[in-house]
């Protein structure tokens, strides 16, 4: 009975935020009008290899910004730490880490945080338009608490929050926001052992940002000015209120043994060569709607080569006019892992992505996980 109340929980704020996201979803003349837009950076270096488009397959950490569903899939505990050197040239750093464990049987909770610094910049005013008289530093952080469940063989769901807070040196803003999703393992590919990871089949569906309006507040929204009488008072704007930047994606992965191994003992596929082709849609509220496609290959659980590609409306072209993001589309990204303890399975890997921008350097992606309990 749990357990269906939770996959109906999920459902339900699934099916409200499809309904509140179709309904001006892909919006082009509602670009720009939303606020919190680093819920839309994904700061880990795998899933963003591949253009975001392991939304039925993403597993641990980073499924808290892919699809939190996939967290049920942490093997036993896995941490993470990412760099990203965003927007090349723009002086924009971003780190971020991550931590989720098992908890009983089936759940799975974790945590994760993620800041932006955007450097010095130096203080202007009306009268000193050029600066001179000291800096200050940005700083956009994000911090997620998600808890998935596996519910059964084939279905796997959660939940996560998100609190956000941006702030310069005389204005500042917060407000939270909600995630969840399902990833559905179909059975199709299933080895003669019942061996879920060699699943080859799955989709996923998530809905994410949905969440309270935000508004500045601070000195920085007031200023000196004079009453009739040449009085001087402090006048204060009031800050418009703006959107989160809600979405809904869904998609499919399927996965291929090459050159496949069948053990004569226990009747299960293995091979040392996997691959792994995905695809999703994603319809934005306040964006051009996006279709990403990837595909990870690897070796021996050893090595992981991606590539992928994200398109919306007009990304094609040498015209930037038509663009509406720095991001050009290709994204191609690698990991190398190594067993650290044979008796639990750990291991330790260093992941990196780039994705291909115009105009800026590209945004690189450095990430160290370790994952405790993985499985062979």
């Amino acid at each position: 009975m749990k357990n269906l109340y939770l996959i109906s929980t999920i459902l339900l704020v699934l099916a409200a935020g499809i309904f509140s996201t179709e309904l001006q979803a892909g919006n082009e003349q509602r670009v720009g009008s939303n606020g919190a837009s680093e819920l839309q950076i994904n700061p880990w270096a795998r899933s963003s290899g591949w253009g975001d488009a392991n939304v039925s397959c993403v597993v641990g950490v980073e499924a808290m910004y892919q699809n939190i569903a996939g967290m049920a899939m942490t093997p036993k505990s896995e941490f993470m730490f990412t760099n990203s050197q965003w927007l090349g040239g723009s002086g924009i750093v971003i780190n971020s880490g991550g931590f989720a464990t098992k908890v009983g049987e089936t759940g799975v909770m974790g945590v994760s945080v993620m800041n932006m610094n955007f450097g010095d910049i130096d203080i202007t005013t009306d009268a000193l338009p050029e600066g001179g008289i000291g800096t200050f530093k940005p700083s956009y952080s994000v911090i997620g608490l998600g808890y998935a469940r596996e519910f059964s063989n084939s279905i796997f769901g959660g939940i996560s929050v998100k609190m956000l807070n941006e702030n310069i040196f005389n204005a500042k803003t917060s407000g939270f926001a909600l995630d969840a999703g399902i990833q559905y393992v179909t059975g199709i590919g299933k080895d003669k052992a019942g061996n879920r990871n060699r699943d080859n089949l799955r989709f996923g569906i998530t809905m994410k940002n949905v969440g309270s309006t935000m508004k500045y507040t601070g000195d920085g929204m007031s200023f000196m000015g004079f009453s009739s009488n040449g009085t001087s008072m402090t006048i204060e704007h009031r800050s418009q209120e703006f959107e989160m930047p809600s979405l809904i994606k869904i998609g499919f992965s399927y996965s291929f043994r090459l050159a496949p191994k069948v053990d004569a003992v226990s009747e299960t596929v293995s091979s040392d060569h996997n691959l792994v082709i995905a695809a999703n849609f994603t319809a934005n509220s306040f964006s051009k709607d996006q279709i990403h496609f990837g595909m990870e290959y690897g070796f021996k659980d050893i090595f992981f080569l991606r590539g992928g590609y994200i398109y919306e409306k007009g990304i094609i072209g040498s015209d930037v006019d038509s663009r509406s993001t720095a991001f050009t589309g290709p994204a191609a990204g690698m990991s190398l892992q190594v067993p650290v303890n044979k008796e639990n399975k750990s291991v330790m890997a260093i992941d990196y992505s780039y994705r291909f921008t115009n105009p800026f350097r590209g945004v690189h992606t450095f990430g160290v996980r370790i994952t405790l309990g993985a499985k062979s």
